[in-house]
């Protein structure tokens, strides 16, 4: 069996899950997710913890086994906990604003770039150049900060723009790096 599959998910306090059938609604504190899976995977509950099973050994069983424990237990944990990832703008003259519900970046372009937010996740601003995305859902979260990331990725040469928080970037050496390895002629 999947090591990840066969693991199970306690379901912490405040939390309730519905099943029915292939369809799986995780209601708690931090909101409401609700997802269909594959028709054959099996999800049963009993007292604080779900089990997900498979119906066959067929590698493509075995691939969503895995998949849909993990799916499941990131629905559990983001209505209990919540998830959020950091973003980092950097670059002179490189901010970021809130106006209204909207984030405006302003990352050199000759116009401020306006980011709607998805439904269900919030963003706060630390400073002027730290954003953070939060929310229920992993999965958004996570398309939502590509996005964002995609507006301005990080130069490798200079290492302007907009990247996850605590991300490293190789800076390429650039013109100047190239002619010192060459014999004066």
């Amino acid at each position: 069996m999947s090591r990840i599959g066969r693991m199970p998910i306690t379901i912490p306090a405040g939390v309730t899950v519905k099943i029915d059938g292939s369809v799986v609604t995780v209601k708690g504190p931090k909101g409401e997710l609700k997802r269909t899976f594959n028709p054959g995977m099996v999800f049963s509950q009993k007292d604080n913890v779900l089990t997900v099973a498979r119906p066959s050994e067929s590698k493509e069983d075995k691939a969503l086994h895995g998949l849909s424990r993990s799916l499941l237990a990131n629905m559990v944990t983001g209505v209990a906990t919540g998830f959020s990832k950091d973003l980092e703008i950097v670059g002179i003259g490189y901010r970021a604003e809130k106006a209204g519900a909207k984030l405006v970046l302003r990352v050199g372009q000759s116009h401020p770039m306006e980011v709607e937010m998805r439904p269900g996740i919030s963003f706060a601003i630390e400073g002027t150049t730290k954003v953070k995305l939060s929310g229920a859902d992993k999965e958004a979260i996570g398309e939502m900060a590509a996005d964002i990331r995609a507006m301005r990725k990080p130069d490798h040469y200079k290492g302007k723009g907009i990247r996850y928080a605590g991300e490293r970037i190789k800076l390429k050496p650039g013109k100047a790096g190239k002619v010192i390895g060459k014999k004066a002629g």
